[in-house]
C-alpha cells in the first residue's frame, strides 16, 4: 500500500471518529511530515484524497478544516416542508422569520412569466438553525391573491402546514433547480458560513392542484452541511436492447 494511501486512510478515520472534529483545522503539513515520518509531498498527496472524497476543505491561508461527515441528507425528490425533512433528526432546530411582509412582484419572477407585473407577493425570509449554527436561508415569494396574509407564528412553525391545514390549499407539483453559486451578502448576514465563499442553492417553484402558481422558493445551504439526493429509476426502454 502507498505511504499516501495510508496516511488518507488513518486521517480519515479520525475525522470519521471525530478525533479531528468538524470545522477544526488539521495539522499543518509540516506538522504531519514529522508526525508520519514522510515528505510534505506525501502529505499533500493524503490531503488531496482526503479533499477529493469530502472529507476536508482548504481554505489559503488558513490551512485544511474538516468538514462534517455526518451531513443531513436533503431529499431533492418530492415537495417536503423543512419540518417534514428534519422531524426524524435528533437535532436541536430552531426557525427565525427575518422578514414577513408584502412586496411587488419581483423582476425575475416576471421575467420567468410566473407572474405579471402589478402583482403582489408575500415575501418571507426565515433563518434555519440546526444545532446552534445558522445553515439555511429560506426565501419564499407567495403569490398574494391567494393568500391575504401569512401568520408569523404560524410559518415559523411551517408553511406547508398552514397553507394546506388552516387555508385548506392542495399543493400539488413543482420544478426544481440545484446550483452551487458564490455567496452573497445576505449569507453572509444570516448564515455561519465558517469560511465557505460558496453555497448550495435549491430553487422550486410551486403550484397547486389546479395548477395555479402558488409561491416561489430559493433555499440556500451551507455547503458542508449537506448532501442532497434524489431517487432515481431506470426505465425498460426495449427499443435500445
Amino acid at each position: 500500500m502507498n505511504k499516501f494511501f495510508k496516511i488518507y486512510l488513518e486521517l480519515k478515520e479520525k475525522i470519521e471518529n471525530k478525533q479531528y472534529r468538524s470545522n477544526s483545522l488539521l495539522p499543518s503539513e509540516n506538522d504531519l511530515a514529522r508526525e508520519y515520518g514522510v515528505s510534505r509531498e506525501t502529505i499533500r498527496k493524503a490531503l488531496l484524497l482526503l479533499l477529493e472524497n469530502g472529507y476536508i476543505h482548504k481554505i489559503q491561508g488558513k490551512g485544511s478544516i474538516v468538514l462534517d461527515v455526518h451531513r443531513y441528507r436533503m431529499p431533492v425528490t418530492g415537495i417536503l416542508s423543512f419540518k417534514e425533512r428534519h422531524e426524524f433528526l435528533n437535532n436541536e432546530i430552531e426557525t427565525r422569520v427575518i422578514e414577513n411582509k408584502e412586496i411587488d412582484a419581483p423582476e425575475f419572477l416576471i421575467k420567468q412569466g410566473l407572474l405579471k407585473r402589478g402583482e403582489k407577493v408575500i415575501y418571507l425570509v426565515r433563518q434555519r438553525i440546526i444545532d446552534g449554527e445558522a445553515v439555511i436561508l429560506d426565501k419564499d415569494y407567495i403569490k398574494k391573491n391567494i393568500i391575504e396574509e401569512l401568520p408569523t407564528e404560524k410559518v415559523k412553525e411551517s408553511l406547508y402546514n398552514y397553507l394546506e391545514n388552516d387555508l385548506g390549499i392542495k399543493i400539488s407539483y413543482g420544478n426544481k433547480d440545484f446550483k452551487i453559486e458564490p455567496v452573497n451578502d445576505e449569507d453572509v448576514k444570516y448564515i455561519d458560513l465558517n469560511g465557505h465563499n460558496h453555497i448550495a442553492v435549491l430553487r422550486s417553484d410551486i403550484y397547486t392542484e389546479g395548477t395555479d402558481f402558488l409561491h416561489y422558493n430559493e433555499s440556500r445551504h451551507r455547503v458542508d452541511k449537506f448532501y442532497f439526493s434524489e431517487f432515481a429509476r431506470r426505465t425498460n426502454d426495449k427499443s435500445n436492447n
